[in-house]
């Protein structure tokens, strides 16, 4: 009897302490190309955003970043303004009729003048900043780390949240674009986009865009999958670094 008693005890011991299911990984999908678009190949895109019809460029590197209105249709660029101060151009962002812009390491956010092209002023920003988007009462922030960093409207710090993809973090956090409350970013270096619960701070969706422009014909050090702007829908235009053409494509 005792013996009895003793085996189920250890049943009941090893039912309990048996491990929790694991998730299901995070799904993986590959984007439904639409049109192909011509891409200044000099551009070292940094950042892309629509408003409305119109579109937005940021390239990078010292002395050759510009802020760029492009035509979506041809990629023919309509009119250009370099940054001040040999400054390196990173992610933009749009928010009424002004254009924001993060530098990379020079720790200053740039407040631009949509319908002219014109810095309004400078704030300060520490550290790296790599990309940005604007979700409707923040903005949010990337560092080429895991982490996403939150600033309300005068750019003060208000929050940040780790990255994690299948219980591990997702470092190389680039360029974003901020969807219907989600925010997608470029996981540098890698050919994707991921899809971040920016509550929880858990990747959702991953988008794979090695379908795109084959690695095996670019310089996979520099031409990178950098840029994504939503247009509609699912529906969204990818670039890279140095990229002859973009992509309108539907993810989803």
């Amino acid at each position: 009897m005792r013996r009895s008693l003793m085996m189920s005890g250890l049943l009941a011991a090893t039912v309990l302490a048996a491990p929790a299911a694991q998730a299901d990984p995070v799904p993986v999908i590959a984007p439904t190309i639409v049109a192909t678009v011509p891409h200044d190949p000099g551009a070292y895109s940094e950042g892309l955003e629509f408003d409305g019809p119109a579109l937005y460029e940021a390239t990078g590197e010292v002395g050759k970043s510009e802020l760029r209105q492009v035509d979506p249709a041809t990629g023919a660029v309509l009119r250009a303004t370099p940054l001040p101060d040999d400054y390196w151009s990173e992610g933009i962002t749009i928010v009424g009729d002004t254009i924001w812009q993060l530098t990379y390491r020079d720790e200053a956010v740039l407040e631009w003048d949509k319908p002219t092209l014109t810095v309004r002023r400078e704030i300060p920003l520490p550290g790296e900043a790599w990309g940005l988007c604007f979700d409707g009462s923040r903005f949010v922030v990337s560092d080429g780390t895991d982490r996403l960093r939150f600033y309300d409207p005068s750019f003060t710090q208000i929050g940040t949240v780790s990255v994690t993809r299948d219980g591990q973090p997702v470092r190389g956090l680039n360029e974003l674009e901020c969807v219907d409350g989600q925010v997608w970013a470029a996981g540098w270096p890698q050919d994707t986009f991921v899809r971040i619960d920016p509550g929880s701070g858990a990747v959702n969706l991953v988008a794979d865009v090695s379908n795109l422009w084959n690695a095996d014909q670019r310089d996979r050090s520099r031409q990178v999958v950098s840029g994504i702007a939503h247009i509609t829908g699912d529906e969204y235009l990818i670039s890279g670094k140095d990229w002859p053409q973009s992509y309108r494509v539907t993810l989803g």
